[in-house]
């Protein structure tokens, strides 16, 4: 579980509301697959931050077409969906700027894993969208 530092922000039932529809519509891309709209969901350019398996931490920062490129590759081609439960929680820094952890298990193909990570989103105008992406053991992705 994780537990919520003091920011000394408090949001609105409607802006947790806003976080929780958006990652079900960035779920519902990614169990289908939908690069292109889960690329839709971010601002560009995209933070990375992950660190690699000797230990050593790494950053990047991908255009849209490296996103593209790169989450094609990494969550495959197939016919079956990619099924994802989550618990998510929400740390408000303020009304338009949140860091999201999530706690996650991953089915696809028949396989299980879970998965730990955080996500900056950042609001613009009515809608949320991610610009930071942390999460560790991806870091042989970046380049």
């Amino acid at each position: 579980m994780t537990v919520l530092p003091d920011t000394g922000y408090r949001p609105t039932a409607e802006e947790v509301a806003g976080i929780h529809a958006w990652f079900a519509a960035y779920d519902a891309a990614s169990g289908r697959r939908d690069i292109e709209a889960m690329a839709d969901l971010a601002v560009f350019p995209l933070n990375l931050v992950s660190d690699r398996p000797d230990g050593e931490g790494v950053g990047a920062q991908w255009d849209r077409g490296r996103f593209v490129e790169a989450m094609t590759r990494i969550m495959g081609e197939g016919d079956e969906d990619i099924a994802f439960e989550s618990t998510r929680t929400p740390v408000f820094l303020g009304p338009s700027i949140a860091v999201v952890f999530t706690d996650s298990v991953m089915t696809a193909g028949g396989e299980t894993q879970r998965l730990r990570y955080a996500d900056v989103l950042v609001r613009r105008g009515a809608t949320w969208a991610f610009q930071t992406m942390l999460q560790g053991g991806w870091g042989d992705q970046l380049p």
